[in-house]
């Protein structure tokens, strides 16, 4: 059975062309990422920190919250990972059986954070307000995923604070069709931690 990697459709160097007929004009002034809540995700090739915001994408900030807090992310994989772009996860356990996700979610992309590298966006399929678990790093800047006139773009709710190196790790591990890392990449635990003070 051919399995569903929500994401793009055309995940390629190019933008990909106009997926909504009323895509909001992006913002002039783009906020900064807010840490408001901070996690530390453990997987099978070393430890991230990532931080949350709450602040200017709540609606995914807080989808990505309840996912945590339900343990959902416990046991799945990081599925996906494309050298020079990025890596995804959040939605497949072993063996790659997908997991029962909530409701999709409005997509934030608007607000206009850049998938910047270190920055975490929602992965979703080609209907702009479809993203549920599925979650991707950004190891390059990818401006191409933000939000513009033509494009619905790719929500940035996050960043990694720490542990990026395992993120470039995780990029570059030999792959299979579909970008499916050859041995599976785990993330073990999701959990809670104090944000840094700046």
């Amino acid at each position: 059975m051919k399995k569903m990697f929500p994401l793009l459709a055309c995940l390629t160097i190019t933008a990909c062309g106009s997926d909504s007929s009323d895509t909001p004009e992006p913002p002039t002034v783009v906020p900064a990422l807010k840490a408001d809540v901070c996690y530390l995700m453990s997987t099978n090739k070393g430890d991230m920190t990532l931080a949350i915001d709450l602040t200017n994408t709540p609606v995914t900030g807080q989808n990505f919250k309840d996912y945590v807090d339900s343990g959902f992310y416990d046991g799945t994989l990081f599925h996906r990972t494309i050298n020079n772009f990025m890596i995804q996860g959040g939605g497949f356990t072993t063996g790659l059986v997908s997991k029962p996700t909530n409701d999709p979610i409005i997509n934030e992309a608007s607000v206009g954070i850049s998938n910047e590298r270190n920055t975490i966006a929602m992965a979703r399929t080609t209907n702009p307000d479809s993203a549920t678990s599925q979650f991707f790093i950004n190891v390059l800047d990818n401006p191409h995923l933000d939000a513009s006139a033509s494009n619905a773009g790719y929500a940035v709710f996050g960043q990694v604070i720490s542990g990026m190196d395992i993120a470039d790790q995780i990029s570059i591990v030999p792959t299979l069709g579909n970008d499916v890392p050859v041995d599976e990449i785990t993330i073990d635990t999701v959990a809670e931690v104090s944000c840094p003070t700046s």
